[in-house]
């Protein structure tokens, strides 16, 4: 009798649970379109400040700011060379643009907006780049040369480099000495010491495949990189590189976020998809909703303070991948009633 009761407020606590948990989870929907008609050709990364309200944009030659209190453009800043990512210095009034045609890194003026000088690094494609808080220094991540390069951002002068081979890929810091890299060629998240800039480790993300977008837990010290082929969402733990759980997820997948308030994973697929994911447990995941977008909206960011997400795109043409001129914008979504 005693066993029976005890499996009966088991399955009544689980049942509770379960329920508590659904009800949690929110339907996201499209809310609306901020259109950015200046420049045309093709767009990559987007960079979030949610201290300052403001949304930074790659578009080809130029990045677009947003101000998120508005909902509107406040500057721009031209003149690049096939923009790839942005990263923020804020702590030291700064940000800085990789430029993947000629491997130059912009320095600009975090209040301005003016651009303050031009690093030239050594690689091919500079693409993914990020600010590690903890050693104040920029890496930029070289897609067509398989390596990094790190930027003393105090004074704007490179200070070393990493050799991984490959095709780096996204980037994430764990704030704590280790920064996490995706390699698309080589189907590894590679771990890099941020301070000596030795190669820690290298762990394979099959059976994920083609590995773009990279995010972090750092409560749970859980790495989530989103690969093409085969198209899957890896769930790693950072500390030994163990897959813990693999979710499916849609074609053309580039970036991936985290909402650490909402426990949910998110994924934005080129296709015209979000795949999103709750996190149930360090080692448990579900997908819980297909949240529909547009074919090309495959960059992506999100705010925590809204738990919006913002993937910037445009109309395309006949042949599916010419941004049709005067239609670039950032489409949001954001959650609304309960599921």
């Amino acid at each position: 009798m005693l066993t029976h009761k005890r499996q009966l407020i088991t399955l009544v606590l689980v049942c509770m649970y379960s329920f508590v948990l659904a009800q949690s989870v929110p339907t996201y929907s499209f809310i609306k379109k901020i259109s950015l008609p200046t420049g045309n050709g093709k767009w990559d990364y987007l960079k979030m400040d949610g201290e300052r309200e403001r949304l930074f944009v790659s578009h080809f030659d130029r990045v677009h700011i947003i101000d998120l209190k508005t909902d509107q453009p406040i500057g721009e800043i031209t003149g690049l060379k096939g923009v790839h990512g942005i990263a923020l210095a804020k702590d030291l009034n700064k940000g800085y643009i990789t430029n993947g045609a000629d491997n130059a890194i912009t320095v600009f003026d975090y209040d301005t907006f003016k651009v303050l000088q031009t690093i030239l690094v050594t690689g091919k494609k500079a693409d993914a780049i990020l600010y590690d808080k903890a050693t104040k220094q920029i890496f930029v991540f070289n897609n067509g040369s398989g390596n990094a390069v790190a930027i003393d951002a105090t004074t704007d002068k490179v200070v070393g480099s990493v050799e991984m081979g490959g095709a780096p890929e996204f980037a994430v810091s764990n704030e704590k000495g280790s920064i996490f890299n995706n390699n698309e060629d080589t189907n590894e998240i590679v771990e890099i010491d941020a301070k000596t800039f030795a190669v820690k480790n290298k762990y394979a993300v099959a059976p994920g495949g083609v590995p773009t977008g990279l995010t972090y837990d750092a409560a749970t010290n859980r790495l989530f990189s989103v690969c093409r082929k085969p198209q899957m969402l890896v769930v790693m733990d950072a500390s030994n590189g163990k897959v813990v759980q693999t979710l499916p997820i849609g074609g053309g997948v580039d970036a991936v976020v985290f909402d650490k308030e909402t426990k949910l994973v998110m994924a934005s697929n080129g296709q015209g998809n979000v795949t999103i994911v709750r996190q149930e447990s360090p080692d448990t995941y579900a997908v819980v909703q297909t949240l529909t977008t547009k074919p090309g909206l495959k960059t992506m960011v999100h705010r925590g303070t809204t738990h919006r997400i913002y993937l910037s795109g445009a109309d395309l043409q006949a042949d599916g991948k010419t941004p049709v001129p005067g239609t670039f914008g950032v489409y949001v979504y954001g959650p609304g009633q309960k599921q």
